[in-house]
């Protein structure tokens, strides 16, 4: 341990951190998504809304009847995803033990990292799981098919926690194609991923009729294409492509809401929140399978008809992700779920606010949220732990400009290595990349979608600067040594 004195230290003085968070902010701090992830642990089923894969871990956790042991288990998590970070680059691109320490700093010590893992989200899971997939696969440059029976089996853990989990095995598998590992660790790996992602989707088919994982996905991007879409441009058969035009939106774009989330999940389709609500306009359930088919199909007659205006929204989301501080986006009140808060939200009769009584199957938020805790699982905001963190939170975060420029460094490492494809900084770049662009181009731009990308842009840029001191200590390594591939060195 003396030998890691440095990591060591920031180890722990991220783990104070989380200590005081749990502190200032217990048993748990929460977001909208939460009481659907809380509902189906407490009545297990397969989501409409989301994989089940985090529902699945609460109800791991359930037997101990305390929100308490899950947040320490995510702080776990996070710190469990620096541990990875610098053993990575320790052992295997032989940085030296400050920087590869440093390329932890932003997953220990940003007060965001820190807050997601407070609350009841799949976020922190979803990240460790990512940078455990992209570690084996760097780790293990020929790799066997055992070894790729577990990162298949990590890959399908990824994809039932975030739908988006599921396009990074063909980032891997593309990955594995390109540097020649060899067929068998690919065919295990893409047999070990689907053989329970599969399973999962057939329990949604018995739920369902469809085999999907969801049926949001549709309705989702037709929320992104909302802001812009315009029927008149997208020239509807009428009347035997009714439907479709039932999902036009009335307003011109102009007067629309400036943020997509609205027309997905808002009360109105107006700026003022009147009017109506679109989906409202056909039967059934929301997140209807034949709603959702019917909105992917309006969103993709949208994206085809107006390429440039669904270009320009996704070009705007990316690059909100590099500005300077954070703006408040995509409203105040989400906004709002991603602080330490010293205070409580006060009600109408000025006492603090309980948790939502929304519906659920079985119940209501709060309710299903006290049968899980077995008790009163409110936020209860404790000093002076909650004003250290919120004081925190004001300083100490990575900014969106800092990120940018680690994306940077990280493309230019793969710039420098086109012979090779980009060597090693390719995957973690490239993940780092698709985890920022994708809400943008799917969803809509939400801070909590970036921090799962911070952590393999970090380690591009490691590797990128790892290797060009390297380059120019050429006389330190031996000639049949690759400057592109991973060296392992003994600590």
């Amino acid at each position: 341990m003396g030998r890691h004195r440095v990591f060591v230290t920031a180890f722990a003085l991220g783990a104070l951190l989380r200590l005081f968070a749990m502190l200032g902010y217990g048993p748990a701090m929460w977001f909208n998504d939460s009481y659907e992830y809380v509902s189906v642990a407490l009545h297990p089923r397969p989501s409409a809304v989301r994989p089940d894969g985090y529902s699945f871990w609460l109800m791991l956790l359930r037997p101990f009847h305390s929100f308490s042991v899950v947040i320490f288990t995510q702080h776990l998590m996070g710190l469990a995803t620096g541990v990875l970070i610098y053993v990575l680059l320790r052992r295997k691109f032989a940085l030296p033990k400050w920087g590869a320490t440093l390329a932890a700093v932003p997953v220990l010590f940003d007060a965001y990292q820190i807050q997601l893992e407070q609350l009841v989200m799949s976020d922190t899971m979803f990240t460790l799981l990512v940078v455990g997939v992209i570690t084996l696969v760097l780790w293990h440059r020929r790799m066997s098919w055992k070894v790729g029976v577990v990162v298949g089996f990590l890959l399908a853990l990824t994809a039932l926690t975030r739908s988006i989990g599921l396009p990074i095995l063909g980032l891997v598998v593309v990955y594995m194609l390109v540097k020649r590992s060899g067929w068998k660790p690919v065919v295990a790996m893409v047999t070990a991923c689907a053989i329970p992602v599969v399973a999962y989707m057939t329990w949604f088919y018995t739920a369902f009729g469809k085999f999907a994982m969801t049926n949001s996905d549709g309705l989702i991007l037709y929320m992104r294409t909302s802001i812009f879409a315009d029927c008149t441009k997208m020239k509807l058969d009428l009347p035997r492509e009714l439907p479709l035009a039932l999902m036009c939106i009335e307003e011109p774009v102009s007067e629309r809401m400036p943020y997509a989330q609205w027309y997905l999940w808002g009360t109105g389709s107006g700026k003022d929140g009147s009017g109506n609500e679109v989906l409202h306009r056909l039967p059934g359930k929301k997140f209807d399978g034949f709603k959702n088919e019917l909105a992917q199909e309006f969103a993709k007659r949208a994206i085809l008809s107006q390429p440039g205006d669904y270009l320009a929204v996704v070009a705007r989301d990316f690059m909100r992700a590099f500005t300077w501080g954070r703006p408040r986006f995509p409203d105040s009140k989400t906004f709002n779920m991603y602080q330490f808060r010293p205070y409580y939200d006060l009600d109408a009769n000025g006492r603090p606010q309980r948790l939502p009584r929304w519906n659920t199957v079985g119940g209501f938020a709060d309710t299903d949220a006290y049968m899980y805790e077995q008790g009163p699982a409110e936020t209860r905001i404790v000093q002076p732990w909650a004003d250290i963190m919120s004081a925190y939170q004001k300083v100490f975060y990575l900014q969106g400009v800092m990120l940018g420029g680690i994306l940077l460094i990280g493309l230019a490492g793969v710039v420098v290595r086109w012979r090779r494809l980009g060597g090693p900084v390719l995957l973690p770049w490239l993940g780092a990349f698709g985890l920022i662009l994708a809400p943008a181009a799917t969803a809509e731009f939400d801070y909590r979608y970036l921090l799962p990308a911070v952590p393999l842009a970090c380690l591009a840029a490691a590797i990128t600067l790892r290797h060009g001191i390297g380059l120019r200590r050429s006389a330190l390594t031996p000639r049949s040594a690759s400057a592109s591939e991973p060296t392992t060195v003994r600590t």
